[in-house]
């Protein structure tokens, strides 16, 4: 026998909602209170050098930023997929939502993202520290990224320019290759470790040595490889196959691969955070310090996104 009692108040109304129950209303009452964008920056790019659908670029070039969720903050204590480059692209899709794929990020448009995320989820101001040089001593400072920010922004990225014989045209590098190079590197700083144990018969160690050398070569070539868009013979025709570009890098003159190199190393330059120059106090010149010296900025995810200040 089927018992059909209910307990008390659990009935059903004319919705099927149990009796007892308030229901519910179809949009979800909380939804006003998530996140909103909290700042607005401008790409450096400009949109320009983005991959076909890796990036919504509103008209007025002005991109909502907003703060880091919970998960964010914990998929940055992740190793692995820092080391991977996986929890930066999670993040910077999470809190920049125009970027769609944020592998794709021009290299130029890297840093200021992470200082705008930072600025968004905790403010403009980061409290650091860092050794002083020649002495014992930590000097505990506060630095406003604001002013991080405006030095990027103001840099301007040469992407055409004359080498004696050809006019060249580059491109800043995606953060995919950047990252695929820099797990290369790192890589082959493990060979060097392997290179360093004195158990390792003198043979094996050269063998080693030359092969992580030749890689390490090879990685800093397919970095400029990467960034080159054409090339122009004076008097000839543009050339922008990449692989008779590649085919020309590897073959030219030295001279003409290290122009190139030097003109590509000055605009990332550009873009590189700069070290705070700081005075020394006295009781750090008297430990040896000199009267002033660089603290470094770093994007390190320990103490950049760690927490506000």
């Amino acid at each position: 026998m089927v018992d059909n009692s209910m307990p008390p108040n659990m009935g059903t109304g004319g919705m099927g909602v149990p009796v007892g129950q308030p229901t519910q209303p179809k949009v979800n009452p909380l939804k006003q209170h998530l996140r909103q964008p909290k700042i607005y920056i401008t790409l450096p790019s400009k949109g320009q050098w983005w991959a076909d659908g890796s990036l919504d670029y509103p008209e007025n070039g002005e991109i909502p930023v907003y703060a880091m969720t919970a998960r964010d903050e914990i998929t940055f204590k992740t190793p692995d997929a820092l080391l991977n480059g996986q929890a930066t692209v999670n993040v910077i899709q999470s809190c920049i939502p125009n970027i769609k794929d944020a592998w794709q990020v021009p290299s130029i448009d890297l840093d200021v993202i992470l200082v705008a995320i930072r600025m968004a989820s905790y403010g403009q101001n980061i409290d650091m520290s860092a050794n002083v040089p020649n002495t014992k001593l930590t000097r505990d400072f506060t630095f406003n990224i604001q002013q991080l920010y405006d030095n990027l922004q103001g840099a301007n990225f040469e992407s055409k320019f004359k080498i004696k014989g050809f006019a060249v045209e580059i491109k800043p590098v995606t953060y995919r290759t950047t990252t695929q190079q820099s797990i290369k590197a790192f890589e082959e700083q493990r060979v060097f470790q392997i290179i360093e144990n004195e158990d390792i018969d003198p043979k094996v160690k050269l063998e080693r040595f030359q092969k992580s050398f030749a890689n390490l070569t090879d990685i800093n070539q397919n970095i400029l490889i990467d960034s080159v868009i054409s090339i122009t013979p004076d008097g000839g025709e543009k050339v922008s196959n990449p692989a008779y570009l590649k085919e020309f890098l590897e073959g030219c003159d030295a001279s003409t691969f290290n122009e190139i190199s030097d003109h590509i190393k000055a605009q990332k330059t550009k873009y590189t955070v700069k070290p705070l120059t700081v005075q020394a106090t006295k009781e750090e010149i008297e430990a040896g310090a000199p009267e002033s010296f660089d603290l470094p900025i770093t994007f390190d995810q320990s103490n950049f996104f760690g927490s506000g200040s």
